[in-house]
């Protein structure tokens, strides 16, 4: 069907009409890279969605790990989520800024640990702010909910799980990064970290999954990925710098209908910044 939407992705149009119904949560996403010079925290305080309460990316995040915003536990997770009054049975709609940036990530956490009615808007804060729709500045103060997990490990790929996928090319993995930093042009961000990919990964820059925050129709998104070289008949590992924007490929997979996927969660900041890890630069 023509211009057919993603069964995740939800219009400004629809969450407004939504505002204050009961069980439905919203939640601010906002999370930027240092380059962008934009703070989502301080966004959030001078406005946001009516309703809309911050979820803390580097907050609601394994500490332990050594690496950024690490997939919590599930207890960690649902304690979090709980006080900030979500529970697994609401129907949640996630935001971020610029639009299909960070919210996937957190679309795809609370889809891994459990809930089942959650989507992303399109447009982000920043189209919703251009349509002139209502900001509150108020800081919500939700009464604590009850968020039961049921965490699917099989959405999330593992260090030595990697390794071998890298080996036996049993999953294709699906790279968000930026052209120059996935060929090794670039320098990676992170300082002391080398540049280039996994071998026999395919680039799939996060940016070209949506325009002007908007995530593309179905057939543009099979298209990418036919353009990729990625079969969506196969098993599919998506990974980025650090597991934030893996999840719009992920997004974009369940879009599609693609189930077999799974997102290395450590990404390049782990496998980059090991020394006893292939790394291939260039465009293949």
């Amino acid at each position: 069907m023509a211009n057919e939407k993603s069964r995740f992705v939800v219009s400004a149009d629809w969450v407004e009409k939504q505002l204050g119904a009961p069980e439905f949560r919203i939640v601010d996403a906002s999370w930027y890279l240092p380059a962008q010079n934009r703070n989502g925290a301080a966004e959030y305080a001078a406005g946001h969605v009516p309703g809309a309460v911050f979820f803390d990316q580097d907050v609601i995040a394994d500490h332990a790990s050594g690496l950024p915003h690490t997939i919590p536990s599930p207890e960690f997770f649902a304690a979090e989520v709980g006080k900030l009054g979500i529970s697994d049975t609401d129907t949640i709609v996630v935001y971020d800024g610029p639009g299909i940036f960070t919210a996937p990530r957190v679309w795809w956490l609370f889809r891994t640990m459990g809930a089942r009615s959650v989507f992303v808007m399109d447009g982000g804060i920043d189209g919703w702010r251009k349509e002139g729709r209502p900001l509150e500045t108020d800081l919500p103060e939700p009464a604590p909910a009850v968020f039961h997990t049921n965490f699917n490990p099989y959405a999330v790929t593992s260090f030595e799980e990697m390794r071998g996928i890298v080996t036996t090319g049993a999953r294709q993995i699906a790279d968000a990064r930026g052209a120059g930093r996935f060929t090794g042009e670039e320098a990676e961000p992170r300082a002391g970290m080398r540049s280039g990919h996994m071998p026999g990964a395919r680039n799939m820059p996060s940016g070209i999954f949506s325009a002007d925050g908007r995530f593309k129709d179905l057939s543009e998104l099979r298209q990418l990925f036919d353009d990729a070289g990625i079969d969506l008949g196969r098993p599919v590992v998506t990974s980025c710098g650090s597991g934030v924007t893996a999840a719009i490929i992920t997004l974009a997979l369940h879009s599609l209908g693609h189930e077999d996927n799974t997102l290395y969660d450590g990404s390049w900041s782990e496998w980059g910044g090991r020394d006893d890890t292939p790394v291939v630069t260039g465009k293949d």
